[in-house]
């Protein structure tokens, strides 16, 4: 897994504040379905979701270009919150790889002695120089960002837990298995 991360220069690129707290999709950008995804990069069932039924979302809708899936902060917690701003930092290409980390990673960094020095560790290993790490854990304008996020989440589709997905204007709570998904997202795949 960490091996997704690898590749990139020892000293990435400091990312503009405008360009780290920018949407973030997977897919086509004209696909006719988008998920868009509430989670918190400390919630147990955002990482189950990620683990278990994401892989099959993308291998059916994603993949194929029936759907794109819009990922989007929603911080439970502190570190949660510094766990975001640092994704937001890597490289654009590696985002989703660094999201997919954390979340196979979870309980070993948010549950570590110092959890700041495991998100740096992980930084690293997708490429950040410890200087860009520690800019954006330190970063209150990043962090004010991903706070508006959730904070736009919850006035403009009243999420209240994570994870929530919007598909279409369709609410689904909760780490749903597959086949839930599939139930909504059949009928709006084009053929």
């Amino acid at each position: 897994m960490l091996a997704l991360l690898t590749g990139l220069p020892a000293s990435a690129q400091e990312v503009p504040l405008e360009q780290a707290l920018a949407e973030r999709t997977l897919g086509k950008a004209d696909a006719a379905i988008t998920i868009i995804e509430f989670a918190s990069l400390t919630c147990p069932h955002c990482a189950a979701f990620d683990k278990e039924t994401l892989p099959k979302l993308k291998a059916a809708y994603i993949d194929t270009g029936k759907a794109k899936l819009v990922f989007r902060d929603f911080p439970l917690d502190g570190l949660a919150l510094r766990a975001a701003a640092l994704a937001r930092c890597a490289p654009a290409d590696r985002y989703f790889p660094m999201l997919n980390i954390l979340f196979q990673q979870q309980d070993s960094w948010s549950r570590a002695k110092d959890p700041l020095d495991a998100l740096a560790k992980i930084g690293r290993l997708a490429g950040m120089s410890q200087q860009t790490i520690d800019a954006c854990l330190k970063s209150d304008k990043l962090m004010d960002g991903v706070v508006n996020i959730r904070l736009e989440a919850e006035r403009q589709f009243k999420i209240e837990s994570t994870p929530t997905f919007v598909i279409n204007g369709t609410k689904i709570s909760g780490a749903q298995p597959f086949e839930e998904f599939d139930r909504v997202l059949k009928p709006l795949a084009k053929p």
